[in-house]
C-alpha cells in the first residue's frame, strides 16, 4: 500500500536535494535532514571574496562532516577570475563533492553586487564565471542553480542553460520562479520541464514542492532528474522521508506533537553544541522555530513565546506547557539529542 493508502504503486528513485538557504542550512541542519532521507547537500551561499579571507564567519558557513556526502559548496559573485581562485581555495580548504554557482538568489544585496539572479541578464558574463570555475576547479564537478528569468518578460532559462550546458557544469537545478518573483506566487514548472529538454546534462526541479503528492507530479510532468526541497524542509524535515515512503510504496505518518518538539529539542541542542554558545544559538534558532510550529495548535501565541526564547530549559518548559494543553504527557527531557548532535563532532 503506498503512502496515502492506496494501489501499490511504486515511483523509481530519484535524488531529493536540500536547497541552500542562507541563514539555514548549515551543518547541523543539513545532519537532522539527511538523516530525515535528503540525498544531496549544498552550503548556504559564499561569496568569493569570503573564502579567499578565510575569515571565521566563512568557516562556518563551508564546515561540513563526512555524513554530509555527497555535498557541495555554493558560491556566488560576478567576477570570473575571482571566483576561479575562489574555487581552487575552498577545494583545498575542505574538499567538497562538488562546487555550485549561485545565479538564483533574489535577494538585492547580493544582486547588486553583481551576484545571483544578476547574471540571468548577462548571459556572457554568466558563461565567463562558470567556464572559469569549471577549469579552476579540474576534476571536481561545477553544478549550477537558476531561476526561470529576471522577470515575467526575460524569461530566458533555456538560454541561460544552453549557456552553462557548454561552460562545463555538469548539473542544473531550476528554481521555478523569477528573480521579480522572489519568493511569491507560484513556480513554473512547464518552463522547468523545457529546460529539461533544451539540455543533455541533469536538471533538477525546485520551487514549491510541499509534500510526496507534489513530488511525485512535479517529476511526472517535467522530467527532471531530481527534486530540490527548501521551505517545506524548514517546517518539516520530514518531506524527504514522506516523498521516500510514497515511490516506496510504504506507510508514511508525519510526526505526532510530542515528536515535533523532539526534533526541535535536538535541532536546538545541535545549534548550541555547534556554535558553543548557548544565548547566541537560541537567538539564531528563533527564526527557524517559526518555521516548525507553522500548524501546531495554538500557533500565534506559541510562536510569541519562542520569539524570545533564550536557552534549551526554557524551550522544554514551553513544549511541556504547550503539549500538556493538548492533553500529552511530555517526555523531552528523556530524549537526549542524538549522537550527530554530540559537541566533539562540531569541534
Amino acid at each position: 500500500m503506498n503512502a496515502n493508502g492506496g494501489g501499490e504503486a511504486v515511483h523509481p528513485p530519484l535524488p531529493l536535494f536540500l536547497a541552500p538557504m542562507a541563514g539555514v542550512t548549515n551543518t547541523v541542519f543539513r545532519r537532522i535532514c539527511k538523516e530525515m532521507g535528503a540525498d544531496v547537500m549544498t552550503s548556504e551561499f559564499v561569496s568569493a571574496e569570503g573564502i579567499l579571507h578565510r575569515n571565521p564567519r566563512t568557516a562556518g558557513y563551508v564546515e561540513f562532516s563526512e555524513i554530509e556526502r555527497p555535498l557541495g559548496i555554493q558560491l556566488f559573485g560576478g567576477d570570473p577570475d575571482r571566483l576561479a581562485e575562489a574555487a581552487r581555495a575552498v577545494i583545498e580548504w575542505v574538499r567538497p563533492d562538488f562546487l555550485d554557482l549561485n545565479f538564483g538568489c533574489p535577494v538585492n544585496k547580493v544582486v547588486s553586487k553583481n551576484g545571483g539572479s544578476s547574471l540571468l541578464r548577462d548571459c556572457p558574463l554568466l558563461g565567463r564565471v562558470a567556464s572559469a570555475v569549471v577549469q579552476a576547479a579540474g576534476p571536481v564537478p561545477v553544478s549550477a542553480k537558476i531561476r526561470i528569468g529576471w522577470d515575467r518578460n526575460s524569461i530566458n532559462a533555456t538560454q541561460t542553460a544552453r549557456v552553462l550546458e557548454d561552460s562545463g557544469v555538469f548539473r542544473i537545478t531550476v528554481h521555478g520562479r523569477t528573480k521579480e518573483q522572489g519568493y511569491s506566487g507560484e513556480a513554473d514548472w512547464d518552463v522547468i520541464g523545457s529546460v529539461v529538454q533544451a539540455v543533455r546534462i541533469p536538471v533538477i526541479g525546485n520551487g514549491d514542492i510541499q509534500n510526496a503528492a507534489d513530488a511525485i507530479r512535479r517529476q511526472g510532468e517535467a522530467g527532471v532528474a531530481g527534486l530540490m526541497i527548501g521551505r517545506a524542509a524548514m517546517a518539516g524535515p520530514w518531506v524527504f522521508d514522506e516523498i521516500r515512503a510514497a515511490r516506496e510504496g510504504r506507510p508514511f505518518r508525519a510526526p505526532d506533537a510530542e515528536a515535533r518538539w523532539q526534533l526541535i529539542r535536538r535541532h536546538c541542542a545541535g545549534e548550541i553544541a555547534w556554535r558553543g554558545d548557548e544565548s547566541s544559538a537560541m537567538k539564531a534558532m528563533r527564526s527557524r522555530l517559526m518555521a516548525y510550529t507553522r500548524g501546531m495548535p495554538g500557533g500565534p501565541r506559541l510562536r510569541e513565546r519562542l520569539a524570545r526564547v533564550a536557552s534549551l530549559a526554557e524551550l522544554e518548559d514551553i513544549a511541556s506547557a504547550h503539549l500538556a494543553g493538548q492533553g500529552v504527557l511530555p517526555s523531552l527531557s528523556a530524549t537526549m539529542p542524538a549522537a550527530i548532535f554530540s559537541a566533539s563532532l562540531f569541534r
